[in-house]
């Protein structure tokens, strides 16, 4: 909630002024960020799983993030040519990126998930070029294989949640 968000804040910001100057700017800046990422947006599988049929509907968000993964990667190499953003994820085809959204599409709310899934791997992948690294195990010690497997899942649960609440409330 709110009230977690800024008690972070505040608790990161005092920590930053009483040992100052051992800490950077940055250090706080990236440490905020990572309670946003990471905490707030993986909240919304639980939210998801709340709602009514929430046993069932909470596998949209796996199935389009992975299940987009998953088809990417094959109908990129098999029919993969056209490269869609070589600088931040030089192996990634248009041609993948349209396997991976047709492969994990059966539901509307699992279609823009796996559009987002693709941005989500994207962002993290800039995020990692930014610092030179290959995976978040350098970026976030202790949190690389998981939070590898998961950077698409973190843009996919918030989108599939409001897709599936907004779908609802239209169908009333």
């Amino acid at each position: 909630s709110m009230l977690v968000i800024v008690a972070a804040f505040l608790a990161m910001m005092t920590i930053y002024v009483f040992t100052f100057p051992k800490y950077k700017a940055e250090n706080i800046m990236w440490s905020f960020f990572g309670i946003i990422y990471v905490t707030m947006m993986l909240a919304y599988i639980y939210e998801t799983r709340r709602l009514d049929n929430g046993v069932y509907l909470v596998w949209l968000i796996f199935v389009s993030s992975w299940g987009n993964d998953t088809f990417a990667y094959f109908t990129g190499v098999l029919i993969g040519k056209h490269k869609m953003a070589p600088i931040l994820s030089p192996k990634k085809s248009i041609e993948g990126a349209i396997g991976g959204i047709v492969g994990a599409t059966f539901a509307v709310a699992s279609c823009i998930g796996a559009m987002l899934a693709i941005v989500g791997d994207l962002a993290a992948s800039a995020i990692k070029r930014n610092y030179n690294v290959k995976d978040y195990g350098k970026l976030i010690p202790g949190h690389g294989g998981i939070l590898d497997r998961f950077d698409s899942v973190i843009f996919t649960a918030p989108v599939v949640y409001w897709a599936v609440v907004i779908i609802n409330g239209l169908g009333r």
